[in-house]
């Protein structure tokens, strides 16, 4: 399998720490579709994002090229799951080929996951497989906010700990996005934010999720969520308060022509 696969051993984690996207993003995105036919979730993952497209089009395919995380995607009647494309990886020069009939898209979304593409022969595909007008979304997410104390914790572990263990593809998402060349008519889009209601173990849980994390484990044998507990919960002070988490959403959309 040629993909940059950072996050199949860990799927289970990934899984239940993740926070979710808000409803109000796939409201719009509903509204901006030229038809509520059919969705394309590119790189679903364990299948978040298709689930709220599946509550709003008639039908959504999610691809993904790791089983790992395909097997912890929830069913829904209206998503056909499919494990492809094999070789996608940014810069691999294999292209970006789906089983999708062309011209039968009225949306795609990429959900955190538009980095590690290959992002000419994706918009190939892109333009392969999407109705005239259809929408494209991708989407991304970098650092939480929670308090200035809890945030600078997590910033050191970002910066300090884990800051040669991110790929090189985590720039992109670093900088929302904003040096990919989308070659669609821009669709502005309103501002979205993640926000969920943790305790420090269940933010924890969600450090450990980050691809750096695990291949800083892998990599040296030692855990670093680990060594930066102790210190994330003297910032959080009672680890059972539940606190406001939240991240900004940053949008890159158009309109297939």
């Amino acid at each position: 399998m040629n993909f940059k696969d950072h996050f199949s051993n860990h799927a289970d984690l990934y899984a239940k720490a993740r926070p979710h996207y808000p409803e109000a993003l796939f409201d719009w995105l509903a509204a901006e579709a030229p038809a509520r036919g059919c969705a394309w979730d590119a790189g679903c993952g364990n299948g978040q994002a298709g689930i709220a497209l599946a509550q709003r089009f008639e039908r959504v395919i999610a691809t993904d090229p790791s089983e790992q995380q395909l097997a912890k995607a929830a069913a829904h009647p209206r998503i056909e799951y499919r494990n492809e494309p094999r070789n996608f990886s940014a810069g691999d020069g294999a292209g970006y080929h789906t089983s999708i009939d062309t011209d039968s898209i009225d949306a795609v979304t990429v959900a955190q996951a538009l980095h590690w593409f290959d992002l000419p022969a994706f918009i190939a595909e892109v333009r392969r497989v999407a109705k005239p007008g259809a929408l494209f979304a991708a989407w991304c997410y970098a650092h939480c906010n929670v308090t200035p104390a809890v945030d600078t914790v997590v910033a050191h572990l970002y910066d300090d700990v884990l800051g040669a263990y991110w790929s090189s593809e985590r720039k992109l998402v670093d900088e929302g996005y904003a040096s990919l060349d989308i070659p669609f008519a821009p669709v502005a889009a309103p501002a979205f934010e993640m926000r969920v209601d943790w305790t420090a173990r269940q933010l924890l849980a969600y450090l450990a999720s980050w691809s750096a994390a695990q291949k800083y484990l892998k990599t040296t044998g030692r855990d670093a969520i680990a060594a930066i507990t102790d210190e994330l919960l003297a910032a959080w002070h009672d680890p059972e308060h539940v606190r406001r988490v939240h991240w900004t959403l940053a949008m890159r959309a158009g309109r297939v022509e």
